[in-house]
């Protein structure tokens, strides 16, 4: 055979062994997309038909965003397509659980490796965990445990992780409805998590040999930092009183002791909550100086000024908001009302972007 036949056959063959390792479009999930626009609103329509998105991330020119349902779905140059993630253990059906936070790391486009928390059943006990996935031809499938057995319960599973400034695992957790838990450095509830990529525990953690960063906690959903890499988060309150922290490591935020304004000594107040209305904060992101977090049954986007400690609806009508991304000169955020606790409307849920914030 002469040579350059060779040569041709070669290229061909390295070609599609490369391409076998990158996702392909699922041809009974891929999707093409239109962008539209809310004239009164500003925002722009990314993606529709959403089975209960959970967390966006955005890597290069492709979003991904979570399905609690178990799907990771990738949108790009205008088209969708949802992807099944292969589970050791199956996703729980309690309330708030399922597939839930996603994080990529910078090397993501090599490595084709993510991490991901989901809730399943054990032995009729409830648990989280969080795992590294990887993305392979149409399907996404569970490769490593890094950190196991986070209790869950009915509801207040907690759910968001996110690689830090300092490129460590932050991964919030709720109080599996035993508020106890939170104040009880030995459990893996109601705290904010450290780890680091390889599921070690940092050195520099606040407890000896111990994941817990921050404590105290309820529910939380959403966390940021600002330019100074100090971390925010975002937290479910109990009958109202949502809340808003800076999150300092080894401190106690005083679920169940405190909440609101009520002080304890060696609680840390939050620095701005909802009184006796409700926002039921989930994702948060940061742009332009201020925190922009969605909100859940306070139906709708909203703006945190950490200066003024003053919190404003940025978007509304929109139903219940799940997640914000702040990326391109605005905010992606999500629609949740499919969820189970929405109305949703035709083609619901959605991706949207809003670049007029100001």
């Amino acid at each position: 055979m002469p040579i350059r036949y060779l040569l041709i056959i070669l290229t061909v063959v390295c070609v599609t062994s490369a391409c076998s390792q990158q996702e392909k479009p699922n041809p009974e999930t891929a999707e093409t997309m239109h962008e539209t626009t809310d004239s009164e609103q500003g925002f722009k329509v990314i993606a529709q038909n959403l089975d209960e998105p959970w967390e966006i991330v955005k890597n290069g020119e492709a979003i991904y965003i979570s399905e609690r349902t178990g799907s990771i779905v990738k949108i790009q140059d205008g088209e969708k397509n949802r992807m099944p993630v292969e589970l050791s253990a199956d996703l729980s059906n309690q309330p708030e659980a399922g597939l839930l936070g996603i994080a990529f790391p910078d090397n993501f486009s090599e490595t084709r490796t993510a991490y991901a928390y989901y809730s399943y059943q054990e032995n009729e006990k409830y648990y989280q965990r969080v795992v590294i996935i990887q993305a392979k031809n149409t399907k996404w499938t569970e490769m490593e445990i890094l950190l196991d057995k986070i209790p869950g319960g009915t509801f207040h599973q907690g759910g968001r992780i996110e690689i830090g400034p300092d490129n460590k695992l932050y991964i919030t957790t709720g109080d599996a409805t035993t508020p106890e838990l939170a104040q009880d450095k030995g459990s893996l509830a109601g705290k904010i998590l450290r780890v680091n990529i390889d599921g070690s525990v940092p050195e520099d953690n606040p407890f000896t040999d111990s994941y817990v960063y921050s404590y105290g906690h309820r529910n939380p959903q959403g966390l940021a930092w600002n330019e100074d890499n100090q971390l925010y988060a975002t937290e479910h309150g109990s009958s109202a009183h949502d809340e808003i922290n800076r999150i300092i490591k080894g401190e106690n935020y005083g679920w169940p002791a405190i909440r609101g304004d009520e002080t304890e000594a060696d609680m840390k107040e939050p620095v701005i909550h909802s009184g006796s209305d409700t926002w039921a904060p989930s994702g948060m992101t940061f742009f332009n100086g201020d925190f922009y977090f969605a909100s859940l049954a306070g139906e709708g986007l909203r703006r945190f000024d950490p200066e003024n400690k003053e919190q404003e609806l940025v978007v509304s009508d929109v139903g219940r908001v799940r997640d914000a991304l702040a990326a391109d000169n605005g905010i992606y955020f999500i629609t949740n009302n499919t969820d189970g606790r929405g109305k949703p409307a035709e083609k619901d849920d959605r991706l949207l972007f809003i670049s007029k914030l100001n």
